[in-house]
């Protein structure tokens, strides 16, 4: 089918290249007009702005934004309003909060237009093995789209998860388990790398692939970054995060869940951005003050 694509970052462009390769025809659009010339290079119809890839679209039409939360999305997503017809589909792919997407549905709907969020996970490793997706939206508007998603996902990689915002929604929740999930290797590779043994921490990263209870994705990605980096000398400790743990920790809160691996594993985000702790300040001249304990001096 054809499909507009607006974002053309590593994701949107990788995912525009997929489809074409899977016979879709694809409209693309990003505000950087090299990026838009580069896929135009792997076989899509470039546009020169958003009216444009609109009047290259065959009605109904249906739109991917892949773009930053938040303002961004919502900016492109008003823009689009402005100029699609009812019956016309909008698809977000980005990382959204399921709240913002509930109520951008509402937005489309008084204009007669679709709206369906797609959770969306696969990394820079999508276009060689697919995006795993999590859609949500009325059943009628997934299912007009779903060639797009077929494609996109691995075998099984793929489901209409629920209504609007159940996509975004279930994406959160599993980048908040990846989150967990990262600081679980993370610990456990200081402590053998702090500990008396001198480990090759690559070796131990490459047979754990095997047959063992930990083995996972995450675990090859880091048997690769090991591989070309023993020590990960190159890589700074600054972890950032982009809302989900947040949200999911949020979502938590509001549901009355306990959630301590994944709270935990997003304050530890927080602590490696500081270069120096003021509450470990506060920490260490209460013990000179109440102990006698020593300070170590700046």
């Amino acid at each position: 089918m054809q499909l507009g694509m607006i974002g053309l970052g590593r994701m949107g462009a990788n995912m525009t290249t997929r489809l074409i390769r899977g016979g879709h025809a694809v409209v693309a659009y990003d505000r950087d007009p090299a990026a838009v010339q580069r896929t135009a290079g792997d076989g899509a119809t470039g546009a020169s702005s958003l009216q444009d890839l609109v009047s290259k679209l065959t009605p109904p039409r249906a739109a991917w934004i892949m773009v930053p939360a938040g303002d961004p999305t919502d900016s492109t997503i008003d823009e689009l309003l402005k100029i699609l017809q009812p019956g016309d589909s909008i698809i977000d792919g980005g990382n959204s909060r399921w709240t913002d997407s509930k109520a951008r549905y509402a937005r489309c709907k008084e204009k007669g237009v679709s709206f369906v969020d797609a959770g969306t996970s696969g990394g820079i490793w999508g276009l060689a093995n697919g995006y795993c997706l999590m859609v949500g939206g009325d059943d009628d508007a997934v299912k007009r789209v779903e060639p797009i998603f077929l494609t996109l996902a691995p075998e099984g990689g793929y489901a209409h998860v629920g209504p609007s915002g159940a996509g975004h929604f279930s994406k959160m929740v599993h980048n908040g388990i990846e989150y967990g999930m990262l600081a679980a290797y993370g610990e456990g590779f200081e402590i053998l790398e702090k500990s008396e043994y001198t480990y090759d921490l690559h070796q131990l990263a490459s047979i754990w692939r095997y047959g063992s209870v930990v083995r996972s994705w995450l675990l090859e990605l880091l048997e690769l970054a090991l591989r070309s980096d023993p020590k990960l000398a190159k890589v700074k400790g600054w972890v950032a995060d982009s809302g989900e743990g947040r949200w999911t920790v949020q979502a938590a809160i509001d549901e009355d869940v306990p959630a301590p691996v994944i709270t935990l594993s997003l304050l530890s985000r927080f602590v490696s951005r500081q270069d120096e702790s003021f509450s470990a300040k506060v920490i260490a001249a209460l013990r000179n003050e109440f102990g006698g304990h020593a300070i170590k001096p700046e």
